[in-house]
């Protein structure tokens, strides 16, 4: 596997080191020695899969809050996402910052997703599915979320947003 830093401190773009041959190829995708040594959580309790029937679809952004924070290993198992993360860690030199990565079923690019940061996507096909490794189990009292055009984040989505749930629609710009 190959660790790419992104602009947010402990959060990785993870890219699968492929050996091919006539078959296809294989790689692995988890290590828990790998993660360790980049000072990522390597405790992972609950998987979930999200699928998105349409283009257009945003999810987020959300997070839980402490005690019960979790990191997430996100991968796009089928079609296309634009990703993105933000991080609300107050002590952070890029508190406030986000970072986003396109992951697609054909790059099997994962994002670590580390704990206090709040993370969504867009998806920019139809019939996209989307698979997370957390390392906490879900708490519905310790979740949060942000608007996601936030003014005070910044991101540029680089598609229009055709279907959002009202709960995510209805989150209040960020205080803090």
């Amino acid at each position: 596997m190959t660790f790419t830093e992104t602009s947010i401190p402990r959060a990785f773009v993870v890219a699968p080191e492929r050996h091919e041959d006539e078959r296809g190829f294989f790689a692995r995708v988890w290590c828990q020695r790998e993660c360790e040594a980049r000072e990522m959580n390597p405790h992972l309790v609950q998987c979930n899969i999200s699928f998105n029937t349409r283009q257009g679809t945003l999810r987020g952004m959300h997070w839980q809050a402490a005690p019960y924070a979790e990191a997430k290993l996100v991968r796009c198992t089928r079609g296309a996402i634009y990703d993105v993360i933000i991080d609300l860690r107050p002590n952070s030199a890029t508190f406030k910052h986000h970072y986003a990565v396109i992951l697609t079923a054909e790059n099997h690019t994962m994002l670590y997703v580390p704990e206090g940061c709040a993370h969504g996507f867009l998806t920019l096909a139809d019939d996209t599915e989307v698979f997370y490794q957390m390392s906490q189990f879900y708490h519905p009292e310790s979740q949060r979320g942000v608007r996601w055009n936030d003014p005070a984040f910044g991101i540029h989505w680089i598609a229009d947003v055709q279907v959002m749930s009202s709960r995510d629609n209805s989150y209040r710009n960020f205080e803090g």
